[in-house]
């Protein structure tokens, strides 16, 4: 199938100077974040801020759909820690602390001062309301385990063992995407398109038409990326490179 992908050429825009261990991605705003030795960088052209927490372990994910309320999620602590735009501490929630059992295993940022939250005791995805600190199961338990995930203020989508795309609305309606062909590192992008990579190079399949396109010049060896707003973005070993691409 990939023998046969289209060609999408992307045009480089910046390079941006960063050391880091993980790339997590940027705003709308061109803030760029990272992870260096277990603390958290939000880095702009004026300023950089950093968050650290030594006593809640491993960062293990880091959302940043809201920039204005970045997600931490410690899970060897069950616990996540929401940030300001300055990633000052805003408030904490360890889940272990509440009546309804929960153990998350995977959390996300949903609407409405919601979270998205996988809990494993139960198998099943929930929202968890941090004005009221009340947490509600959704759908149906979800016996296959995952390999990814990713969640929007509407939906936590993930990807099984079997390589099936999964969706769950706010609403606990569940349904499945179709199959995503196998791959190292990938991104949902819309209900439709997946942006993967596989083998050292860079591709978008779009699931309602069948076609793959293969990204050319881009950086070699990239290491993580990350796409918003028709703005490719890959994190290599000399930084971030930002490239222009207009997706089909």
């Amino acid at each position: 199938m990939q023998s046969q992908s289209r060609k999408l050429p992307a045009i480089v825009i910046d390079s941006i100077a960063v050391e880091a261990d993980e790339y997590i991605g940027f705003d709308g705003f061109k803030n760029y974040f990272y992870i260096k030795n277990n603390v958290l960088f939000k880095k702009n052209d004026q300023k950089t801020f950093q968050y650290q927490n030594l006593s809640l372990g491993k960062i293990s994910k880091v959302d940043i759909l809201n920039p204005l309320k970045v997600l931490v999620f410690y899970a060897n602590f069950n616990t996540v820690v929401l940030l300001d735009s300055q990633l000052n501490e805003i408030e904490k929630f360890n889940f272990s602390d509440y009546d309804t059992p929960i153990m998350a295993s995977a959390v996300g940022v949903s609407g409405q001062n919601k979270l998205w939250i996988y809990n494993s005791l139960d198998q099943h995805i929930g929202l968890f309301d941090t004005t009221t600190n009340q947490y509600s199961d959704l759908g149906v338990p979800i016996k296959e385990s995952f390999t990814y995930y990713q969640t929007d203020f509407n939906y936590f989508q993930w990807v099984d063992k079997q390589n099936q795309w999964q969706i769950c609305t706010i609403f606990g309606r569940m349904f499945s995407n179709g199959s995503i062909a196998p791959n190292n590192q990938m991104q949902l992008l819309d209900k439709n398109k997946i942006l993967y990579s596989k083998e050292g190079k860079l591709y978008v399949n779009d699931q309602s038409t069948v076609q793959v396109y293969e990204i050319e010049k881009i950086a070699k060896s990239f290491i993580k990326f990350y796409y918003k707003d028709q703005i490719l973005s890959i994190f290599t070993t000399k930084g971030i490179m930002n490239y222009k691409i207009n997706l089909p």
